[in-house]
């Protein structure tokens, strides 16, 4: 299986980049991801869209091999635990919920969605995989980077080079990595289109 084996086969013609992008549980436990290409990712994700321009987005970006990945996999939950440890950083993806006034950041969950899938995007671009993941203690996040209330760990990303599905060792897990890609039909999404 090639990346070029994911691309999305679509209803209408959308950017390659889109299609192309998909959340691979395989990665190269020996692959280094470039500072730069890192740091590309988090630069288009400070770009992308803000209500009322908040920028509610934190990260905490845990490198394989520190302390800080390891609290993150420590806080994996069930299947995630098993592949994550292989990325080549983990990116805790952190909502500041209310800004410096105290005043609730209603949208902030949703910016950071935009952020976290800003960040996939570039990444894929640049050559590099992410999955993205709910299977987490949040709270176990929170109080291993000392968070205080005001922030809400949201989701993780596993970010890094990808490795053939084989590489999973668990059958369940490779099932999965060679699954068909399957979306909901336009039909299915859109409420209204009048």
């Amino acid at each position: 299986m090639t990346p070029h084996d994911r691309i999305a086969v679509t209803s209408a013609p959308i950017s390659e980049v889109i299609a192309g992008r998909w959340s691979p549980r395989s990665f190269d436990i020996t692959a280094e991801v470039p500072e730069s290409k890192i740091t590309a990712a988090l630069e288009a994700a400070r770009w992308a869209a803000s209500a009322a321009n908040t920028q509610p987005w934190r990260f905490i970006v845990a490198r394989r091999g520190t302390p800080e990945h390891a609290q993150v996999v420590d806080n994996l939950l069930g299947f995630n635990q098993k592949w994550a440890v292989t990325a080549a950083a983990l990116i805790a993806n952190v909502a500041e919920t209310k800004g410096s006034d105290g005043a609730e950041l209603r949208w902030a969950e949703y910016d950071l969605g935009q952020a976290a899938a800003t960040f996939a995007l570039q990444a894929h671009r640049d050559g590099l995989h992410v999955h993205q993941m709910g299977g987490f203690d949040a709270e176990g996040i929170k109080a291993a980077f000392n968070l205080d209330d005001r922030y809400r760990v949201v989701s993780v990303t596993a970010l890094g080079v990808l490795a053939p599905p084989e590489a999973l060792g668990d059958e369940i897990l490779q099932a999965r990595e060679i699954a068909p890609r399957e979306r909901k039909s336009l039909e299915e999404i859109v409420l209204v289109n009048a």
